[in-house]
């Protein structure tokens, strides 16, 4: 967590910064810009446009490199997708109990186990998306496939038929 004086030392680095730092601010607002053009619905993109923003300037204060920056964004996709940066392991304190012998995983929430499925091993009920000719996806109760621990979410695109 983040504790005021971290917020304080935040917001003093993004006023201190330097305008070369700002190329990736420039830039996602010209492509924002492009965007909103489009957009029927101002009010909504104006309010996107400046919460992106915001985060490419926090981003662009960090100074990341190649690396460091490819490393953040990967990882700050799984944090915002409530995904697990490590593989899970089926420790019982990673399950919430939801009654009646069935259990969620409180790491990736896609991950249940129960006695009544796969014979009480966990399974994820995102294993496998179906992605129709159009490119729309679903899943449903075919999409449970039963995991071994120490496991690490994925998804496997299955194309089906219009």
């Amino acid at each position: 967590m983040l504790t005021m004086e971290d917020r304080k030392a935040l917001c003093e680095r993004i006023m201190t910064a330097s305008p070369e730092e700002f190329n990736s601010v420039n830039h996602a607002a010209s492509e924002l810009a492009l965007l909103s053009a489009g957009v029927d619905d101002d009010d909504m993109q104006e309010m996107m446009n400046k919460n992106l923003l915001e985060l490419v300037l926090v981003f662009a204060t960090q100074g990341h490199s190649g690396f460091s920056a490819s490393y953040a964004v990967n990882a700050l996709n799984k944090l915002l997708r409530f995904e697990p940066l490590t593989p899970l392991t089926g420790a019982d304190d990673e399950w919430t109990d939801l009654g009646g012998g069935r259990f969620q995983n409180k790491r990736f929430g896609a991950v249940f186990k129960e006695v009544e499925r796969f014979g009480g091993q966990a399974y994820n009920i995102e294993a496998v998306v179906f992605r129709e000719p159009s490119g729309a996806c679903y899943t449903s109760r075919d999409s449970a496939q039963p995991v071994t621990f120490p496991y690490t979410p994925k998804r496997e695109y299955k194309d089906v038929p219009e």
